[in-house]
């Protein structure tokens, strides 16, 4: 016989327990779209303590739709390791490219995220950072969470903060996190302006390029992966090709398991 009362009451344990348990980070991974979602995986594989706030309802990101609502994507020859690593179905395209079913795809990378130990906190908005000094220096050390719907409602509920030793800005094309330091902390951002740059005009080629090789910390504690780096730094948008995001991901997990082991000496 079924308990409502049971059912509630698992619920709201549960989910106390996971989201009590991910206060204290070393790694917040802002925006579940694919750079972060490969991010959290090979983190959760180094033991790094990582959740990802993703403040729609469906992690993934833009990877769902394909190209115009076409739900396949493209992956070129330089990415197909992380293809392979993640088990990711793919299949031949034309020379150098594979071809993906975007929500297979994106369905893969959500679950190979979360079993490797990285949860997802979806319906989450980060509307802020925590910025402290540390060593004198200082930083970006953490997160500030609201329910996506107090946001989107404009309702006048306080958010809660949550630390972590290193802040990814994987929003995509807005680079929110980046802007909120920018404006807010009237900083210098490790940028050609000093400030969000902003995206160019697609061209798949430099895009791509463009994505994984400004994939690093824009300011400290604070890196920038996928679009947002994109965005942060002023490179061209891609489309629907994803070798770049995937690649992106794999970097930023070398970069913030170098930055984790330094922070604690």
């Amino acid at each position: 016989m079924l308990s409502d009362l049971a059912i509630s009451r698992q619920i709201f344990s549960n989910f106390a327990q996971k989201f009590s348990t991910h206060l204290d980070l070393d790694v917040a991974l802002v925006g579940a779209g694919p750079s972060n979602l490969v991010a959290g995986y090979y983190l959760g594989l180094k033991g790094i303590k990582a959740a990802i706030f993703e403040s729609k309802l469906a992690p993934g990101g833009g990877m769902w739709g394909g190209g115009m609502m076409f739900n396949e994507i493209v992956v070129q020859q330089g990415a197909k390791e992380v293809l392979d690593e993640l088990l990711i179905p793919h299949r031949p395209g034309e020379k150098g490219y594979y071809v993906l079913d975007s929500v297979l795809a994106t369905s893969y990378l959500i679950y190979k995220c979360i079993s490797a130990g990285t949860s997802i906190f979806n319906l989450v908005k980060v509307v802020d950072v925590l910025f402290r000094e540390v060593d004198g220096s200082p930083k970006v050390s953490g997160v500030v969470i609201n329910w996506s719907p107090v946001e989107s409602l404009g309702l006048h509920v306080d958010p809660l903060g949550v630390m972590a030793k290193a802040v990814v800005d994987g929003t995509g094309h807005p680079a929110e996190v980046c802007n909120v330091v920018s404006s807010k902390l009237g900083v210098q951002l490790n940028t050609p302006t000093g400030k969000v740059v902003g995206e160019l005009p697609l061209w798949a080629e430099k895009g791509e390029e463009f994505t994984v090789e400004n994939t690093k910390e824009v300011y400290p504690g604070l890196f920038a992966g996928g679009m947002a780096a994109n965005n942060a730094f002023g490179g061209p948008r891609m489309g629907p090709i994803f070798g770049g995001m995937l690649l992106s991901g794999k970097k930023l997990s070398g970069l913030l398991e170098q930055y984790i082991k330094s922070a604690q000496g």
